[in-house]
């Protein structure tokens, strides 16, 4: 059995940073201490003095855009991204093409990330306005949660039938994962820059065009009638300072009902940006002020707003080139995620336990993981080595998301993934994916 000593860690786990040692047996973790000898002549030894010891990341929200959309990005390409990330653990969205409405396309992903994937995965089921019988057949041992667009995005999966949504929140014990925005507010608002730019509408339209309003409708609404059916609901990508309002901290993760996601780009960028960044940073919901940005972050660190996440929804160059009404929304973000959230740990706008707490813990604890999102013996041996003294520079050259490019460009990052372990193997080392695949499927304690 393959056997991994990681020496003089500082290692962050459960809100403590203590200096010490990992023994790795096989794809577990076997032992956490302050020190760990050698056990044999067979123990690879790394010594990670004056590095972080991270648990595997967890991202609760990818679009990876396999099937049908492989010119954007495979599952193969986007894992490796990820796992150079040090997210080691995905949640893929289901707004593929064909669309994972059925247990049968469900299925299909599933063999295909048993082949291809680099980091481990599951896969979000789809809810439409006419597959409730698909969602019922759907196995909740295996799925991490229902995905449902309130607003309508890349794939059109928008669930406006508001008898369905209620059938469905009645009927799902799974938790229900949701994108908010509300459509008739959002066409109503473009069709006003229609009038005003014609097809010449500006990208910095579009946080005026998908507004705060259009966010916290949705959301408000879906809260309450989540509260009306006692269904669980996580709402995604949080962008807007009002929405924040709508959620509590009394309550210990496993016992919320109700809660919430914040990603990299709306913590990272503000609307004053689309004049340097443009379409880079187009995104629904959309990017919005630098007030909203503070609100999320003051959300986020007394615990309103549970998970961070990526929302990695990678387009290609040409697509991005294409004027506003045509120009898709999203970007590739799975690669420096983990990079950015350890920017400021060295700003002092948030600390390394706290980013651990959002993107390895509570998503484990959220969607019921086993074994996972913790440094515990016993539990997977996912686990990411940083350097946070090891500046480097995002390039073209240096970005693998298979679209080729990334928002943060030109950016400095003071911190250095190492090494990524994936079940105990390393999967990702100084710039480098192995060639061999270690990943599996996520299991749910349930």
């Amino acid at each position: 059995m393959k056997k991994t000593l990681i020496k003089n860690a500082k290692i962050v786990n459960e809100g403590i940073l203590m200096e010490g040692d990992v023994f790795i047996e096989g794809d577990r973790i076997k032992e956490v201490a302050e020190s760990i000898s050698a056990k044999d002549g067979n123990t690879h030894i790394i010594d990670a003095e004056g590095k972080h010891l991270l648990p595997g990341v967890i991202d609760d929200q990818v679009h990876f855009r396999e099937p049908g959309l492989t010119h954007k990005a495979t599952i193969a390409s986007e894992s490796a991204a990820a796992v150079a990330g040090g997210i080691t653990s995905y949640m893929e969205m289901p707004n593929t093409n064909p669309q994972t409405i059925t247990v049968e396309e469900w299925e299909n992903k599933m063999k295909t990330a048993a082949s291809d994937s680099y980091a481990n995965y599951s896969f979000m089921f789809g809810g439409s306005n006419d597959n409730l019988d698909e969602i019922l057949k759907m196995d909740t041992s295996r799925v991490p949660a229902l995905k449902i667009f309130l607003g309508s995005s890349t794939g059109n999966m928008l669930v406006d039938n508001q008898e369905i949504l209620k059938k469905i929140f009645s009927n799902v014990k799974l938790r229900i994962a949701l994108h908010c925005e509300d459509e008739a507010t959002i066409k109503k608002n473009l069709q006003k820059a229609i009038d005003k730019y014609g097809e010449e509408i500006p990208m910095d339209q579009h946080p005026i065009i998908r507004d705060v309003e259009a966010c916290y409708l949705s959301s408000s609404s879906a809260i309450k009638l989540a509260k009306q059916t006692g269904a669980r609901i996580h709402v995604f990508h949080l962008s807007t300072g009002k929405e924040t309002q709508l959620f509590g901290n009394k309550l210990p993760l496993k016992e919320k009902q109700i809660t919430s996601e914040v990603c990299i780009h709306h913590l990272w960028f503000t609307d004053e940006q689309y004049a340097a960044k443009g379409s880079h940073i187009k995104w629904n919901p959309a990017v919005k002020s630098s007030k909203d940005r503070d609100q999320l972050w003051k959300a986020l660190l007394d615990d309103r707003i549970d998970v961070i996440a990526t929302d990695h929804a990678p387009h290609t160059l040409e697509e991005k080139k294409n004027p506003y009404l045509s120009c898709p929304s999203g970007g590739p973000l799975v690669q420096h995620a983990l990079p950015a959230m350890l920017q400021f740990v060295h700003d002092e706008k948030i600390t390394i336990q706290k980013v651990v707490q959002k993107m390895c813990h509570n998503p484990a604890i959220l969607f019921d993981i086993k074994d996972r999102g913790f440094i515990r013996p016993g539990y997977k041996a996912d686990l990411v080595l940083v350097d946070t003294n090891n500046p480097w520079t995002v390039t073209k050259e240096n970005v693998l998301a298979k679209c080729g490019w990334s928002p943060f460009e030109g950016v400095t990052f003071k911190s250095r993934i190492t090494h990524t372990f994936v079940n105990g193997n390393i999967a990702y080392q100084n710039f480098k994916v192995t060639e061999q695949k270690f990943a599996e499927e996520l299991a749910f304690d349930r």
